[in-house]
Parts: structure tokens; C-alpha cells; sequence
């Protein structure tokens, strides 16, 4: 009963959150994904390495298929995208641990970034 009351809350969450933080809700995803990934190629656990890894892979699927190529920010971010993407097959295949460590970093300081941008546009909606 409790999970389903959480399952639905996580639901209403994504279904009312805005655009942007939506994104930061992907991002922080696939930063979790990847330190269940990591975690589980330290234990030698497979399977749920692979899983937890392919899922931070469609995260990152996600963000390269929603870029918007007219704009020079998405130009910027479609080669960290790949270099990421690739890097986590990588990982995945050689059992890198560093590989997945590396990937994290690049993501994390994507998503702090947009947690800052986020509050640098709520207060100049507030101050307009």
C-alpha cells in the first residue's frame, strides 16, 4: 500500500512538474542510475550493472533528442551528450568503474548548472 502511495506520488510530481524541472528531475535520474551502475560493477553484480547503466544511456538518448540545434547552447551540449553516452557503453562493456566516475562528474556539473539557471530565472520572474 505505502509503495503504491509513493508510486503515485512520484507520478503527480512528473506530471505536474514544469519543462525545466523535468530536466532536473532527468538529470539527477540518470545521476542515480549511474551510481547504481557503478555500485553494482563494484560488487561484480552484471546484470543489474547493465540495467542500471542502459537506463542512464536512454536518459542521456533523451537529452540529445530534445536539443534544439538552432540554438548555440545545444550545439555545445550534443558532443558532452555523446562523450557521455559513449562513455557509459564503454563502462558498461569493460567494466570501467573510472569510465562511470567520469560520466557522473560531466552530468553533475550539467545539472548544477541548470539548478542555478532555474533559480536565476525564477528571481527575474519575480523581480519583473
Amino acid at each position: 500500500m505505502i509503495n503504491n502511495a509513493a508510486e503515485a506520488y512520484k507520478r503527480q510530481q512528473v506530471m505536474t512538474a514544469t519543462p525545466e524541472a523535468l530536466t532536473l528531475m532527468l538529470y539527477n535520474g540518470a545521476l542515480r542510475f549511474m551510481k547504481e551502475g557503478l555500485d553494482a560493477m563494484e560488487a561484480k553484480k552484471w546484470e543489474q550493472c547493465n540495467t542500471s547503466l542502459q537506463k542512464a544511456q536512454k536518459i542521456i538518448l533523451e537529452f540529445q533528442a530534445t536539443l534544439k540545434m538552432e540554438y548555440d547552447i545545444s550545439k555545445q551540449l550534443m558532443p558532452l551528450y555523446d562523450y557521455v553516452y559513449n562513455g557509459l557503453v564503454e563502462a558498461n562493456m569493460r567494466s570501467k568503474p573510472e569510465k562511470v566516475t567520469e560520466c557522473m562528474d560531466i552530468i553533475r556539473e550539467l545539472r548544477d548548472a541548470w539548478a542555478e539557471a532555474m533559480k536565476i530565472a525564477r528571481k527575474e520572474r519575480g523581480a519583473s
